[in-house]
């Protein structure tokens, strides 16, 4: 048995609209008449009847996820030290006695309870790349031998405490008045926001005119002169003696040792 929706008239114009609401009440069954009772097998075709309006336009959604895409890509950048309270000033101590000095003044910080005016020391550190007989390692050394950071609220007070901390001879600053660090320099001194990921600085230990010997390649054991350095790539130009003629070689650093 099969029942049919009553006709409809169908709009004739293009148009589509979301209709929100639409009541589901035509429907449309075939019964197999060989099934009986609870075994029978319906199959259903539902018929939505859909008023159209003649205003309706035909819009298509489009979802763009390449924002999100890329916010979830980049990498968020760290807060620099620059930010954090006080200014960075700059203090001179004897060469050699920059840890000293470090241990002097938080010691003095805690003694004149200054904690929340002097707020952190550091000694500038960074990764050298030294060649000692032909063995290449990296290692970290002081960026500024003599030198150190005070990140602080500078005051007659605070200023007095730094001072005559023992090991210090003074301030960086034009005259006598401390000038802080600019946000580039705290920035790259401390390796942080946009000096991150630099590579290690290698140590220039060859001089023009040096004997050394080869260590390493097809010209190892050999003999030369160093007659160029190239510290940026870490390489020499070295004069090898080959069949009783010097030959001009470029080699790398961990390629060769010096001579005793």
């Amino acid at each position: 048995m099969t029942y049919e929706p009553p006709s409809t008239d169908t709009p004739t114009d293009d148009s589509t609209v979301l209709v929100e609401d639409v009541p589901v009440e035509d429907v449309v069954v075939e019964v197999d008449g060989d099934v009986d009772g609870d075994e029978a097998v319906i199959e259903e075709d539902v018929v939505v009847e859909v008023a159209l309006d003649d205003s309706a336009e035909l819009v298509d959604v489009v979802v763009d996820d390449t924002d999100a895409d890329d916010e979830d890509l980049a990498e968020p950048v760290g807060p620099s030290p620059y930010d954090r309270p006080g200014a960075w000033y700059v203090v001179h101590s004897y060469a050699g006695y920059e840890n000293k000095v470090k241990s002097n003044l938080l010691n003095r910080v805690r003694s004149y309870h200054s904690e929340e005016e002097i707020f952190e020391i550091v000694i500038p550190m960074e990764d050298v790349i030294e060649f000692k007989g032909g063995a290449r390692r990296v290692v970290q050394k002081k960026m500024y031998p003599g030198y150190v950071l005070v990140r602080m609220r500078l005051d007659d007070n605070t200023w007095g405490i730094v001072r005559n901390t023992p090991g210090v001879t003074g301030f960086v600053g034009a005259g006598a008045k401390p000038v802080p660090l600019a946000q580039q320099e705290v920035d790259r001194i401390l390796h942080t926001g946009r000096g991150d990921g630099e590579r290690p600085r290698a140590q220039v230990e060859f001089s023009l005119g040096e004997s050394v010997k080869v260590t390493s390649g097809p010209l190892s054991d050999f003999d030369g002169e160093v007659v160029d350095v190239n510290a940026d790539q870490q390489k020499l130009k070295v004069l090898v003696d080959i069949f009783e003629r010097q030959v001009p070689v470029e080699l790398g650093f961990d390629q060769v040792k010096k001579l005793d």
